[in-house]
Order: structure tokens, then sequence, then C-alpha cells
């Protein structure tokens, strides 16, 4: 114990120790009657009490004493008093002996056997025991026989102020969401003190802020803390650090405290809209981006954090809505603008387009200090790129005679450089698809020609794919099919279906005889003229074959 305290304590209880003795026993002494302390007897022991014993204890005589007080902390030069034992059968000739047995007896508590005085000879703290049960007999000094029946008492060690209130659950963290009203609560803390509740104020708790003010306060008697100021903004400052003292003795004077802290953190609400950081932005693009890809990148930024913060992106007008859009990065929150439909340098080079950026979440608690938007405008410009050679169709479609001379043109292609800054253009035959050579191509105007002869009854489809290329630039170029149709010309004879005999079916039909074929193909069908050789001819005919059949005859016959 710190001296000073020593000192208090000296000054405040000595006088009441010297009025205890002085007033003994009537403070700390009850008298009780004798049914009030004699616990029941065993025969014997009722046997060994003397006739004279016996009288007393019908008078009614017994210990004089209830409980004793000693008071905790206490310490001096000597052994402290805590109070005397006295029977009514004592007459005052020390043949009686008092003895105490029980908690602490010999070591903590030392009786006069004489006198009946009862002595602490150590410091008590309460804290770590509140009473002690002894037991006090009084006997007979030569024989020992007992001349009362023992009996249980108890000595309470008596409070005071040594323990001051401690927050055993500190440090604390709460939370709060920013722009609370006034009053809000917060959270609770709660400090315990280990000096006795019921007796005096040495564990009656009062608390306050020391620090924190003026943004928290905390209720004296129940520790609650609250808001103190409203319009607190997480934006301009998260944290706050609180300290909170519980102060024994009801907060007077000479109490003792204890202190912790509580951390407060401001938790968001969506107070604040999205901001662009610029009024206007610029993006140039080529015309050949394809359709899809991202043009750029704009961000509105928001004070705010987590689902408070997340915007959508929206185009609202202009002159391009048609050609971009613009959608929400979900994890950097910024908005991207895409191509929609293919540019054309040469149609139009420029868009002015109005962006809007706006909360997904509002607070209806704060709608009122909306809007939660914001606006820029997109200027966009469209590059010239130098993009291949356009032809003038898809595909082409020629037609040659067969009998088409060599080196006649047979049709032409056409293609332009679409770029601003025309370049001439150059075509070419990709020669896979004309292994054989079959025709050519001049360069420089497309005209296409006959290498070699075609042959409709050999091929009537060509098809080639003809290559145009910028001479500025040799890597842009464009390729288009070209199919040729070869056309018929009448320049196969009829031939006999099998060979130089002619067969007719006994039952064939009049005027339908099939014996000649054409290779050639006239839009109108084949016409065929038939007639039969002079009579002449005939004979000389038979008759060379009648000379045949003699010869082999004959040379079989050999």
């Amino acid at each position: 114990m710190p001296e000073g305290l020593a000192e208090m304590l000296m000054d405040t209880w000595v006088p009441l120790v010297i009025l205890w003795i002085t007033a003994f026993p009537s403070i700390y002494m009850a008298p009780m009657n004798h049914s009030q302390v004699l616990p029941s007897r065993s025969s014997r022991g009722l046997n060994e009490l003397s006739e004279e014993q016996r009288v007393l204890n019908r008078s009614k005589r017994g210990w004089v004493w209830n409980q004793m007080f000693v008071l905790e902390e206490f310490s001096g030069p000597e052994p402290i008093l805590v109070g005397r034992l006295h029977t009514d059968m004592d007459p005052g000739s020390s043949k009686i002996k008092y003895i105490l047995s029980g908690d602490g007896a010999g070591t903590i508590f030392v009786i006069n056997d004489k006198t009946g005085d009862i002595h602490a000879m150590k410091r008590l703290d309460r804290e770590e025991k509140a009473e002690y049960t002894l037991t006090a007999q009084a006997v007979d000094r030569d024989t020992s026989k007992p001349l009362e029946p023992p009996s249980e008492f108890i000595i309470k060690v008596q409070d005071i102020n040594d323990n001051p209130p401690e927050f055993v659950d500190g440090p604390y963290h709460a939370t709060v969401p920013e722009m609370s009203l006034v009053g809000t609560y917060v959270t609770k803390v709660t400090a315990t003190d280990a000096d006795d509740p019921v007796y005096g104020n040495s564990a009656k708790l009062v608390y306050s802020i020391l620090e924190g003010q003026p943004y928290f306060s905390v209720e004296p008697h129940t520790a609650i803390i609250k808001t103190a100021l409203s319009n607190m903004d997480r934006e301009a400052k998260e944290e706050y650090t609180v300290v909170i003292q519980a102060k024994d003795m009801g907060g007077h004077m000479g109490g003792l405290s204890g202190t912790t802290t509580v951390t407060i953190t401001l938790t968001d609400v969506n107070d604040n809209a999205p901001k662009f950081a610029q009024s206007l932005y610029h993006f140039s693009v080529l015309e050949d981006i394809a359709v899809g890809e991202a043009i750029g990148r704009v961000k509105a930024n928001d004070l705010d954090i987590g689902e408070n913060a997340k915007s959508s992106y929206d185009i609202i007008e202009g002159d391009g809505m048609d050609i971009f859009e613009i959608t929400s990065d979900s994890q950097s929150q910024e908005g991207i603008i895409r191509l929609r439909k293919p540019l054309d340098f040469e149609t139009k080079n420029s868009y002015t387009l109005k962006i809007e950026a706006s909360n997904v979440y509002i607070d209806p608690r704060f709608i009122s200090m909306g809007p939660f938007k914001d606006t820029a405008t997109l200027k966009i410009v469209v590059e010239d790129a130098d993009e291949p050679p356009v032809f003038s169709s898809p595909t082409y479609l020629l037609e040659v005679h067969e009998n088409a001379a060599i080196n006649s043109v047979i049709g032409q292609v056409t293609a332009h450089d679409p770029d601003g800054s025309s370049s001439s253009i150059r075509f070419s035959i990709d020669r896979n698809t004309d292994l054989e050579r079959q025709f050519n191509i001049n360069t420089q105007d497309g005209k296409i020609t006959l290498a070699t002869p075609l042959d409709r009854e050999t091929s009537t489809w060509h098809n080639i794919t003809i290559v145009a290329m910028e001479e500025r630039n040799p890597s842009q170029i464009s390729r288009v099919p070209v199919a040729i149709k070869v056309l018929d010309v009448n320049d196969n004879a009829p031939e006999l279906v099998s060979g130089n005999e002619a067969y007719l079916c006994e039952n064939g039909k009049t005027g339908k005889v099939n014996i000649v074929i054409d290779k050639d193909d006239p839009k109108n069908g084949h016409y065929f003229v038939y007639n039969l050789p002079s009579e002449m001819n005939w004979r000389l005919y038979f008759l060379l074959c009648s000379l045949l059949m003699f010869l082999m005859s004959f040379s079989l016959l050999l």
C-alpha cells in the first residue's frame, strides 16, 4: 500500500478502532442467549459437564459476540486488535482458557488465551478472502474441560478502496455510419472494480470521456458511447480515437480510475456523386478498327467506397449514338467506349458524344443531396487508315468463245484505293488458280487476255483469282474471284455412235434413228442431214467385202 494511503487510513480508522475498543462489546459483539450459541451436544459432552455448569447453562449464560470486523490492508507497528472473546462464566479468576480454531487460526489470527483478545497478525486483502469462519471455546485452564460448548463466529474483512476500475475487454473497436445524427448509438464499454460493491462507494463507477470530444460522448452510468456531432464525414476523417475513464467512489475526488481506448471507424454511406476528372475528352481512332474493339476509357471518380462507389455509364446524346457504345468495367469502375459499326474516314471523320455517369445504388437518406450523376463530352476523331484496294464488284463472270484468238481480251476487272491519298493499283493472277497459265492480265488496267487455246469440250469453266495491290504499299492487297465460261462453236463433225457401222432395230420407230453424235453443243440442238451413197458405190463395196472374205478363208486353209 502506498505510504500516503496508509497514513490516510491511519488518520481515518485509528479513532474508530479506539472507539470500538472503548465501546466493546456493544458494537462488534452482540450478546446472545444460550440457545443461540450452543450447538447440539453429544450425550458424552453433557455428562462431562459439572452440575454447576448445568446450572449456569440453565441460567442462559453464553458467548457475547456475533461477528467481528477487521480493516483490509491495515498494518501498523503492532498486531491489529480485532476483538475480544468473553463468556459470562469468566469470574476473572484467570482459570479460564480461550481457544481459537478455524480459518487462519494461529497464523492470521492469534488469541490471548487469558483475555480472549484476538489480533490480526498479517495484512489482509478482502479481494483475496472476504471473511473467515473461526471456532471459539472456553475451557478450564487446569483440567482443559469445556466450560461452554464451541461456537462459530465470523471475522469479516472490511473493504477499503484499494482497487482501481479495470476494462478487461479493452481496447475496443466500433463502427458507426458517417453522417449519423447526434445521439446515435456507437458501442458500450464495461469496467469492473474488485472492491466491495455493497459497502460504501468503492465500486460505484462513473464514466467520462477524456479524449474524443466534440465528436462523441459517454453516458456516465451506462458507459454507452454515442455520437455528439452530426455530419461527420468519412471522406474527411475516417477513424477516431476515444479515451474513456471509469472512476470509482461515484466519481468523487479521491476515487481511483482506469481508462480504455475505443477506436471508432466511420463506415461509408453514399453521400458523394461520381465526378469526371475532365469535362471534355479527346480520342482518335483509325477507321479500320474492328467492331467491338475498345476506343478508350473514361472514369468518374467517387469519394465513396464499395457498393456506394459503383457507377454506370450511358451515351445520352450525340451524332454517333448508333456508331459507339459505352459499358462499365465492374473492376476498375471505368467507362469503356467501344465501336458498334464500322467507321469510314472518307464518309465521316469526327463525332461528338455526351456521356453520363450515375451511381448504381442511391441511399434514400441522402437523395436530397443529389443528383448523384455527372456528364462529360467526348470528341472522337477518325483517322484515315491505309486500306486495301476495293474491286468494283465482289465477283466477276466473263464469257469467251472457244475459238477465240490468242492474246484476245476476254474481260476486265477494276479496283481503286479508297484512301484519301490514292495509290496506283497493280493487278496479277494468282497462279495457284491458273496452273496451266491459260490467261494473262494487264498489270495496269486489269484487262484479261487469252494465253492458250480453249476447248469447250475439254473444260467449260475456268475459275481464277485476281489480286489487286497498292503500288505505294505492297502489303495492301485485295482478291476477287473471276469465273470464265467457254462458249461453244461448231468445230466438231458428226460421228457414228458405233464407229463405221450403223445398226437399225427391226422394231425401231419411223424417223427415230439415233446413229450419229456431235461433241458441239449448239443452243437450239443438233440438225443432221443423212444420205446414202450411189448404186455403183454399193456394188463396189460388196465386191470388196466378198474379196476380203475369200482371202480370209484361203488363209485359214493354208
